[in-house]
């Protein structure tokens, strides 16, 4: 799998479109259904999503606006959880779950639309630093593909894992730092080789061969598990090594603050 601009973004495209598959046939009460992510229905998460597309389709046509958006979410910040969720979401309350589904589709059209100017030395400002093209097109993609874990565990539909999830792996493996920095804590000493099997049969490693602390599994598995979608004791990872467990038990690939992440056995975060 070749990871340039343009095929992040026509990935990003391909799970946008296995989402919409399995939100199609929703009735109203199942967008009504709790997911695992606490607090939040089908209906926020697609919300969640929707939001973030358009502010991400901002970033790269208007990035003044997006700055101003930006402003508006850290002033909303600072009244905790359920201002933010009031900005984010609450937008969405009162919608029909078709209206959101369209609301949703126009953003994400929207977004790719951007995503076609960008070359592979364009940065977007973002939340936080700017991000190169491809690294802000991946965070997408695995927004994307974690939130839509969390629809298909709430209405228990079934999920065909493909190879677009080594953008994710990727992702997951080159932010291990970034779990220790966001909780104040030095990365602990030691490489760590990963070795992961895709859906497809292929086998996809990262990091010394020779390393003594070890995870090898599923790619599915291992997404889930830095993504906060699953606990790892509640997958088929093979973890060898103190170095690789702590992360395994604090590994967060996307941005923002500490996570818990799942307790085991799919209980909520």
């Amino acid at each position: 799998m070749t990871l340039n601009v343009e095929s992040v973004a026509a990935d990003l495209a391909s799970e946008h479109a296995a989402l919409d598959t399995v939100l199609t046939p929703l009735s109203d009460e199942q967008w009504c259904s709790a997911t695992p992510a606490e607090g939040w229905s089908v209906a926020d998460t697609v919300a969640h999503l929707t939001y973030f597309d358009r502010t991400a389709a901002t970033a790269v046509t208007d990035p003044d606006e997006f700055q101003r958006s930006f402003e508006e979410l850290l002033a909303c910040a600072e009244g905790g959880v359920d201002a933010l969720d009031d900005l984010t979401i609450g937008w969405s309350r009162e919608m029909s779950s078709a209206e959101l589904l369209a609301e949703w589709r126009k953003w994400r059209a929207n977004l790719l639309s951007a995503a076609a100017t960008l070359g592979p030395d364009d940065r977007v400002p973002w939340y936080g630093p700017s991000m190169g093209a491809k690294s802000f097109l991946t965070a997408r993609l695995m927004e994307t593909w974690a939130h839509g874990q969390d629809v298909v565990d709430a209405v228990g539909a079934t999920r065909v894992h493909t190879d677009r999830l080594k953008h994710i792996a990727q992702l997951g493996y080159i932010t291990r730092k970034w779990a220790y920095i966001n909780r104040g804590e030095e990365t602990p000493e030691g490489e760590i080789h990963l070795e992961l099997t895709a859906p497809s049969g292929e086998i996809w490693s990262w990091g010394e061969q020779s390393a003594e602390n070890r995870i090898s599994g599923r790619a599915a598995d291992f997404a889930l598990v830095v993504c906060q979608r699953r606990n790892v004791a509640d997958t088929e990872l093979e973890v060898i090594g103190n170095v690789a467990a702590d992360w395994m038990a604090k590994a967060q690939v996307f941005a923002g603050p500490p996570t818990q992440g799942r307790a085991p056995a799919g209980g909520l975060r």
